[in-house]
């Protein structure tokens, strides 16, 4: 688990130098940020989860500010507000838009999305409280399944791991040890 997290996130120096987050400045030097521990991870996974499915500009900074905040890894929190991209977002907003209208009890309208001021100002004053119900519960739920995910994930890779070491330690010595009895140590 922490070796597929080496390899996928983006190597710190690269983080620590992108220019659009240095006005952190010394706040980027913290070593919990580019930990890779299970609260790191499940930490950052919940952070990049929930910012994604917020519709704000500038989610990348957001999460590294809540990445900062939380003292979580920051690579991670940044890299998965890309879940939602300029080719997911239409899907997952018009769905936040239909959970929120079911959740508040509106009918859902019929709404074409166009990346255009215009649509912006005429379009958005009639959906915005649906639209942000439904960002918030996509981003809650999203977010808890992520961090409970990588939790699971991470204590199955654990206990293999404690398994695996059991079985050798078992190869070895040719029996279950006993610990606490002097006369089962190895000598």
């Amino acid at each position: 688990m922490k070796n597929f997290f080496k390899r996928s996130l983006p190597h710190v120096s690269h983080v620590k130098s992108h220019p659009r987050l240095q006005f952190f400045g010394e706040l980027l030097h913290d070593p919990n940020l580019w930990h890779l521990n299970r609260r790191s991870l499940t930490g950052g996974t919940a952070v990049g989860l929930f910012i994604a499915f917020i519709p704000f500009p500038m989610q990348m900074l957001l999460a590294a500010a809540l990445a900062i905040a939380f003292r979580v890894n920051l690579p991670l929190s940044v890299s998965l507000v890309w879940v939602t991209n300029p080719v997911t977002i239409p899907p997952a907003f018009y769905f936040a838009y239909k959970l929120g209208s079911i959740l508040l009890g509106l009918s859902i309208q019929p709404v074409e999305f166009t990346l255009s001021s215009e649509w912006l100002f005429n379009s958005l004053g009639n959906i915005w409280q649906p639209l942000l119900l439904g960002c918030f519960v996509l981003a809650s739920f999203s977010a808890l399944s992520g961090y409970l995910l990588i939790n699971i994930l991470w204590r199955l890779q654990v206990s293999r791991l404690w398994q695996d070491r059991r079985k050798k330690r078992i190869k070895k010595f040719g029996k279950k040890r006993k610990f606490g009895k002097l006369e089962n140590l190895p000598l």
